[in-house]
C-alpha cells in the first residue's frame, strides 16, 4: 500500500556528511512479533495507514521509508558517563532510521532505534535489546507524556526471537527492537566529540544545523552571538524538562552528557524509576552508588551537563557571556518548576510570588509527610475546590495535620483552571502510578505465560491520565 500523502520524509541529517555518522545495516532477526505500535504517534507523521505487515517491514526489517534515509546512520558522539569522559561512545545498538515532519506543526522528527544490531560503536556488545527493556521504555514514555513531560515517543516494539544473556535480569531472556519518535538525536556528547577532536569548523556546522532545524530563535548574524543564543535556547528546554521530571516524581537514572539532547527532550530510558514519595536521595540505578543522579540532584546534574556544552562553544564566544547564560539556568529552572506545579494542580497563575509560595509549601509538605507522591496531585487537582474529596480520602489525616496549613493558604490564592477535574479519570479511587513493583507485576505474566493483558490495561490507564491532565493544560 502506498504511504499516506501526509507523510513528509526528510534526509536532513545526512546532509551533515559522514564526519557525523557511520552507515550501518540492521540485524537480520529470526522472528518479528508486533507487540506495540503507537497509533497516535503514527498519525502525527502520516504513517497510521500502514498494515501490521507493512509496519513490521519498515520497523522490524528496516526497509527504508520512501523519500527518507536509504541507509541507517549510527551517530557518532562522546560523553561524560558519571562524570568520567568516554571517547568510545556512539550509537552502539541503535541508529537513525528515518527523518520526517510532524503533520501538524511541521517539526523535523527522527525515527531512531534501540536493539537493531551491532555498529562500529557496539564495544563488544551484541547490539540487542531485551523485550523487558523495550516494554519498560514504552511504559516510561507513556507515563511521562501523560504527566506533561517532553519525551521521545515509543513508536514501535517488535519481539525478535533471540535469546539474550544479561547480568541484570534472569537469562536467557527474550529480545526486541524498539523504534522511538523524537525531535532530535543531537546530544551534548555530539558536540563534545568534535571539541575532543579539535574540529571547530564542525562544531560551528553542527550548531548552525541545529539552529536552522530545531532552535530558530537562536539565529544571529555573528558566530559569537549565535553560540550564546544557542546555549540559552538549549538551556531553556533542558530546564523545562528537568522541572517536569521533578513534578512527575521521575528519576532518569543516567544523566550522562550523551543522554541530554539539544532540544531538551527526555529520552533513552534505562534504570528509570518513579519515586513513591518525595525523597531527594531516591536513586534509580543500582550502580549509582554515590547517588550522583538521585532525584534531588537532577537539577544540578543538568546544569553540570549544560556547562559541558558551554565548553564546546568557547572557540566562538567569550567565557563571560557563556557563564552568564549558565548563571541564568537555576532561576529559569525555578520558574519552570512553578509552571509545572500549576499544571499538575490545574491552577491559574496568581503572580510570581504567590506561585513560588505555593511551590515551596507543597514541596516542604511532601518532604515532611512522605505521603504518596502521585496521591497528593490527584487529590488536590483543582485546588481548594477539591477539598471535600481530598479530606475524605485515604490521606485525610495528612491534610488535617498542621503541616498542611501552609499548603492550604497557598492554594487559596489560586483559581482552578476550567475543566481541571472534568475528566472521568478523577472518578477513580486512586491515581495511575508507575512504580517499580507495578512494572515487575506487568512483566511477570508476560515472562511466564505470554499474557500481555496487564500491559495493555496499564497503557489504557495512562491514556486516560493523559487526556485528563491535557484537558485544562
Amino acid at each position: 500500500m502506498p504511504l499516506s500523502d501526509r507523510f513528509q520524509p526528510e534526509t536532513l541529517h545526512a546532509n551533515l556528511g559522514d564526519a557525523f555518522y557511520d552507515a550501518v545495516t540492521a540485524a537480520d532477526f529470526p522472528q518479528h512479533v508486533l507487540r506495540y505500535r503507537n497509533r497516535r504517534a503514527a498519525a502525527s507523521i502520516g504513517l497510521d495507514t500502514l498494515t501490521d505487515e507493512e509496519w513490521i517491514t519498515h520497523f522490524g526489517r528496516f526497509r527504508p521509508l520512501p523519500g527518507s534515509l536509504q541507509t541507517p546512520l549510527a551517530l557518532r558522539y562522546h560523553g561524560h558517563q558519571f562524570r568520567v569522559y568516554n571517547p568510545d561512545l556512539g550509537d552502539g545498538r541503535g541508529f537513525l532510521f528515518a527523518q520526517c515532519r510532524d503533520v501538524g506543526d511541521g517539526r523535523l522528527l527522527d525515527l531512531g532505534t534501540k536493539g537493531s544490531g551491532q555498529t562500529p560503536w557496539s564495544r563488544r556488545g551484541d547490539g540487542r535489546l531485551t523485550l523487558k527493556g523495550g516494554l519498560r521504555e514504552v511504559l516510561a514514555t507513556q507515563m511521562l507524556e501523560a504527566l506533561g513531560v517532553d519525551t521521545s515517543k515509543s513508536f514501535s516494539l517488535i519481539e525478535t526471537g533471540e535469546a539474550l544473556w544479561r547480568g541484570d535480569e534472569p537469562s536467557p531472556t527474550r529480545s526486541s527492537v524498539l523504534v522511538r519518535l523524537s525531535h532530535s538525536n543531537i546530544r551534548i556528547g555530539t558536540f563534545q566529540r568534535l571539541l575532543f577532536r579539535d574540529e571547530h569548523d564542525n562544531i560551528l556546522r553542527l550548531m548552525d544545523h541545529a539552529i536552522r532545524h530545531y532552535l530558530p530563535e537562536a539565529r544571529r548574524e555573528a558566530a559569537d552571538a549565535r553560540a550564546v543564543a544557542f546555549l540559552e535556547a538549549v538551556g531553556r528546554r533542558v530546564a523545562r524538562t528537568g522541572a517536569r521530571w521533578m513534578l512527575a516524581g521521575f528519576v532518569h537514572g543516567v544523566l550522562n552528557t550523551d543522554n541530554i539532547n539539544i532540544t531538551g527532550e527526555s529520552f533513552d530510558y534505562g534504570p528509570w524509576r518513579f519515586a513513591p514519595v518525595l525523597d531527594p536521595a531516591f536513586t534509580a540505578a543500582y550502580f549509582d552508588e554515590t547517588g550522583l543522579y538521585a532525584f534531588g540532584r537532577q537539577p544540578d546534574a543538568l546544569l553540570w551537563n549544560m556547562t559541558r556544552l558551554a565548553e564546546c562553544l568557547l572557540p566562538f564566544a567569550q567565557q563571560a557571556a557563556l557563564q552568564k547564560v549558565l548563571e541564568g539556568f537555576a532561576p529559569d529552572f525555578r520558574a519552570r518548576f512553578a509552571d509545572a506545579m500549576l499544571d499538575r494542580l490545574g491552577l491559574e497563575s496568581a503572580g510570581e510570588a504567590a506561585d513560588q509560595e505555593l511551590t515551596g509549601a507543597v514541596w516542604r509538605f511532601l518532604a515532611e509527610t512522605r505521603m504518596p507522591f502521585e496521591r497528593f496531585f490527584f487529590d488536590w487537582r483543582g485546588g481548594l475546590d477539591s477539598a471535600a474529596g481530598a479530606t475524605a480520602g485515604p490521606s485525610a489525616d495528612a491534610y488535617r495535620a498542621p503541616a498542611f496549613a501552609a499548603v492550604r493558604q497557598a492554594l487559596a490564592a489560586h483559581t482552578p483552571r476550567p475543566d481541571a477535574r472534568a475528566h472521568c479519570y478523577f472518578d477513580r479511587a486512586a491515581p495511575c502510578t508507575m512504580l517499580i513493583d507495578e512494572v515487575e507485576a506487568i512483566w511477570k505474566p508476560i515472562a511466564e505465560n505470554d499474557d500481555w493483558s496487564a500491559f495493555h490495561a496499564k497503557l489504557a490507564e495512562t491514556e486516560d491520565m493523559r487526556e485528563a491532565l491535557a484537558a485544562s493544560a
